[in-house]
């Protein structure tokens, strides 16, 4: 069973991700700030990440680049309601880029594809 980590903010957000993902068939782990993700990426080991860019404590872009550094293979899906961070160099180094949405079909379909 592949182990995704949803790093989300909006606690209604968090809660409709981990319920969709695990009828998908995976174990959720969840975070809602920067640290907390940092911090159970480097005791959990996710097999991917799902990161929203504007949260707490260490933005989202900050995040994806210390989740790089500490783990280069680690699949990262950005998954944010703002487009524009596709422009910044940093974002280059996700997998995927998702927009937020309540409909998680395109989401879903990506971690299939990401996690073989």
């Amino acid at each position: 069973m592949y182990q995704v980590l949803v790093v989300e903010d909006d606690p209604n957000l968090l809660q409709l991700y981990k319920a969709e993902l695990e009828d998908e068939g995976y174990k959720i782990l969840v975070a809602d700030d920067g640290e907390k993700a940092i911090n159970i990426t480097k005791s959990e080991n996710p097999d991917l990440v799902i990161l929203d860019l504007k949260i707490a404590k260490i933005e989202g872009l900050e995040v994806l680049r210390k989740l790089k550094e500490h783990r280069r293979s680690l699949p990262v899906i950005l998954n944010s309601a703002y487009s524009t961070f596709k422009s910044n160099f940093i974002s280059w180094m996700a997998d995927a880029y998702i927009v937020k949405s309540s409909r998680l079909d395109e989401l879903k379909q990506k971690i299939k594809e990401l996690l073989p």
